[in-house]
């Protein structure tokens, strides 16, 4: 799955998508999408990603209180 970074709008692919939508972990590995060779992986904080759309993660994937808390 590809997800895009909100600073600069980078592209980058998720290793595990398992760790990505499990709401108990805030980074997540990721490889960006430069060139043609392949990255070395990296951590990501699940608040700075959003879908290549600009739409903002799911909160259940953020947030292990989402259902108790208000938005």
């Amino acid at each position: 799955m590809l997800l895009q970074i909100k600073d600069n709008g980078e592209l980058v692919k998720i290793a595990d998508i398992l760790e990505l939508i499990n709401p108990n972990t805030d980074t997540v590995q990721a490889k960006e999408q430069q060139g043609q060779e392949e990255q070395q992986p990296d951590s990501y904080k699940k608040e700075a990603l959003v879908f290549p759309s600009g739409e903002s993660l799911p909160r259940c994937w953020i947030d292990a209180n989402y259902k108790n808390s208000t938005p």
